[in-house]
């Protein structure tokens, strides 16, 4: 059992091979399977379980600990950050194709922000158990998984590094 079965609210649907053709449908904005191959992308769908959870549910919690990561195949979450003072600072939306908790996936460390359904939604769950399955028993497609993950984090790193210099600088302005 992973931690997503312990939300409440949330319906599990089974693994994903069902939902692979939703997958392909999708797979321009699922930058992190770009490069897998139909038959790569039914083999991980093997790995993953698919959930529906309704308006309104809290499907990552910030700070709760995480093993698991979503890829979005249908609605849209908001994704939220307490500030400083404990009060809920919306960072943005997610919708169909985008992947969300790829961190906690790997570290194991407590969730940076929560994650809400704006309307019904569906997702496919990778959990660490099911990850390092995958590395044992389908290598070829566990090291590309890690190779796009490492990837994607590198990217959002580069993303925030920038938007913080870009804070140093303006702050700098304002000083002189």
């Amino acid at each position: 059992m992973t931690l997503i079965d312990r939300i409440p609210n949330i319906e599990f649907l089974g693994d994903a091979v069902p939902f692979v053709g939703r997958i392909r449908e999708i797979i321009e904005a699922i930058q992190l399977f770009e490069d897998f191959d139909p038959a790569e992308l039914e083999g991980l769908a093997r790995y993953m379980r698919c959930y529906r959870a309704p308006l309104g549910a809290e499907i990552i919690r910030e700070g709760d600990n995480g093993d698991f990561m979503l890829l979005l195949l249908q609605g849209s979450v908001e994704i939220v950050k307490k500030d400083m003072r404990g009060l809920p600072q919306i960072m943005g939306t997610a919708g169909p194709g985008k992947t969300l908790g790829e961190m906690s996936l790997i570290d194991g460390e407590p969730r940076f922000a929560s994650c809400v359904a704006l309307e019904t939604v569906e997702v496919a769950v990778l959990d660490r158990e099911s990850l390092s399955r995958i590395l044992t028993e389908e290598p070829r497609i566990g090291v590309k998984l890690m190779m796009e993950l490492l990837m994607l984090l590198n990217q959002r790193l580069r993303n925030v590094s920038a938007q913080l210099m870009s804070c140093m600088e303006a702050r700098r302005s304002r000083i002189r």
